[in-house]
C-alpha cells in the first residue's frame, strides 16, 4: 500500500513539474502590452517579433551583432545577445583601447597644453590638436556607435552585456530593447568647450542608448551604468571633471511615443535627457514618453531633464546614497515640458532635501502627487515654489494633460518595494 501512494505521489509531482530541458521563455516575440505607456500608442510597438526564422540571430561578439543589425535596415529582425560583447573590439575580436583609435599626434597631454584657458582663453579650440582629436574621435565612433533599425527586437539572454557601445536608434519606428545590461559607453576623446556653463566644460560623444528622431520604442527591463570606467574615478581638468560618458538614455530630435519601464540607471552624472534645446525645431507636439517603475540609483542629475515632452512619471524610485556630494537633482522642468509625476520613492542622506529634488529651468508647470521622500508623503510643487532660488519663477499645477496610456498606478510605497526587487537586466529570465 505504501509503494503504491509513493508510485502515486511521484506520478502526480510528474504532471507538475517542468522538465530541466523545457525551453526557456522566448522574449524576442514579446510585443509592448496594450496601454503601457506612450509607446502603445497607434498601432502600438512590436519591434521585431514578426520576424522569420532567417533573421532571429543569437550574437556572442560585435563582429556578430553589427551583421544583425543589418546597417540599420527596417528588415523585421531578432537578435538575441548572449554572454558580453565588447563593442571596443577590432574586426578579430581583439581588444582596443584608446590608444588604437589615436591618430594624427593627439595626446592628452599636448591637448590640455594648447587649450589651458590661461593662454587660449574662452575661444572655441582649433588648431592641430584639436583637428588630430575629431580624428581620433572618427576612429572610435566608427567602431563603438551601433545602428538600430525600424521593426528591431534586442534582448539579452541570462547575463548578457553590451559594453563600450553607444546603441542609436536613429529616424527608426518600432523598437525593443529589453533585457540587457548597458554599460560604459566610454569617450577616449572628450572635447573641451571654453564657454559652457560659464566657466567651461568637457563634453563627451556618447550616450549609451540614444533615441533620436525615433518612434514606437520600448525600453524594459535594461540596467544602464558607467561601471568599468566610472567618472567619479577620472581627474579633473582646467577645474572641470574630465567626463567620459554622456546620457545613459537620452531621447531627442523629435522622438515620440516612448515607454521605459522596469530599468535601472546607477552610477551617473547625467541620465537622461528629453528634448534637445529650448528651441529645438520639431520637438513641440513630440516627445510623448512615459517612465514607470525604474530604479535611478547614485545619479546626480537628469532622471529626467525635460523639454517640450508630455512626460508621464510614474511609480519610481530614486536611491541618492550617503556620499553623494555632488547631488543637483531629479526632476528637471525645462521650457515647455508638461510632466506628470505621480506616486514616485525617494531616498536621500540628510544633506539633500525635498526641496533639492526639483529644478526648474523655464519652466512652468509640474503636476505631482503622491510622492514620498524618505517614507513621508510630500507636496513636490509647495516646496518647489517656496524654496526656490528667486531665480526660478513658480512653477502651476497645470500641465495641459492628463495621461490614459498606463498600467495600474500603485501606492509609491508598494512601487518602491516592488522596483527594489523588479528593475533592471536579468529580472525577467
Amino acid at each position: 500500500m505504501r509503494l503504491r501512494q509513493i508510485t502515486l505521489a511521484g506520478a502526480l509531482l510528474g504532471l507538475f513539474c517542468i522538465p530541466a530541458h523545457a525551453e526557456a521563455r522566448d522574449l524576442g516575440r514579446d510585443t509592448l502590452p496594450a496601454n503601457d505607456g506612450w509607446a502603445a500608442a497607434g498601432a502600438g510597438t512590436t519591434g521585431g517579433s514578426a520576424a522569420d526564422a532567417d533573421h532571429v540571430f543569437t550574437v556572442t561578439d560585435r563582429a556578430g551583432l553589427v551583421r544583425a543589425l543589418d546597417g540599420g535596415s527596417a528588415t523585421p529582425k531578432i537578435i538575441k545577445i548572449a554572454g558580453t560583447v565588447d563593442a571596443n573590439t577590432d574586426d578579430d575580436g581583439d581588444h582596443l583601447d584608446c590608444s588604437d583609435y589615436t591618430t594624427g599626434g593627439y595626446s592628452l597631454k599636448k591637448y590640455l597644453a594648447a587649450y589651458d584657458p590661461r593662454t587660449w582663453g574662452s575661444a572655441k579650440p582649433s588648431g592641430e590638436q584639436e583637428v588630430a582629436r575629431q580624428a581620433s574621435a572618427k576612429k572610435q565612433a566608427e567602431r563603438v556607435e551601433l545602428l538600430v533599425g525600424s521593426n528591431t527586437t534586442i534582448v539579452g539572454l541570462k547575463g548578457a552585456v553590451l559594453k563600450g557601445a553607444s546603441l542609436q536608434v536613429k529616424n527608426a519606428d518600432n523598437v525593443i530593447v529589453r533585457n540587457l545590461d548597458l554599460r560604459d559607453a566610454y569617450d577616449c576623446f572628450p572635447v573641451w568647450q571654453p564657454n559652457t556653463g560659464g566657466l567651461g566644460d568637457w563634453k563627451t560623444a556618447y550616450d549609451t542608448l540614444w533615441l533620436s528622431g525615433a518612434t514606437h520604442v520600448w525600453v524594459d527591463h535594461v540596467t544602464l551604468s558607467d561601471k568599468g570606467h566610472p567618472d567619479a574615478a577620472e581627474p579633473t581638468h582646467f577645474a572641470r571633471n574630465f567626463l567620459r560618458h554622456d546620457g545613459l538614455l537620452d531621447i531627442t530630435n523629435g522622438s515620440d511615443l516612448i515607454t521605459v519601464s522596469w530599468s535601472r540607471f546607477a552610477g551617473h552624472d547625467k541620465a537622461m535627457l528629453i528634448g534637445n534645446g529650448d528651441t529645438a525645431i520639431g520637438d513641440r507636439g513630440k516627445l510623448r514618453v512615459t517612465l514607470h517603475h525604474n530604479e535611478f540609483e547614485s545619479v546626480v542629475q537628469r532622471a529626467p531633464r525635460v523639454r517640450f515632452g508630455q512626460v508621464h512619471l510614474y511609480n519610481n524610485r530614486y536611491v541618492v546614497p550617503e556620499d553623494a556630494h555632488d547631488y543637483r537633482y531629479s526632476i528637471g522642468v525645462s521650457t515647455e515640458s508638461a510632466i506628470h509625476a505621480e506616486n514616485n520613492a525617494f531616498h536621500t542622506p540628510g544633506h539633500v532635501e525635498a526641496a533639492d529634488l526639483v529644478k526648474s529651468w523655464n519652466g512652468t508647470a509640474l503636476h505631482q502627487r503622491g510622492t514620498l521622500f524618505n517614507g513621508y508623503p510630500v507636496d513636490l510643487l509647495a516646496i518647489h515654489n517656496a524654496y526656490n532660488s528667486g531665480s526660478e519663477r513658480d512653477l502651476t499645477a497645470d500641465v495641459g494633460w492628463t495621461p490614459t496610456l498606463h498600467t495600474k498606478i500603485d501606492s509609491a510605497a508598494t512601487a518602491d518595494r516592488e522596483v527594489a526587487r523588479g528593475a533592471g537586466a536579468g529580472r525577467l529570465l
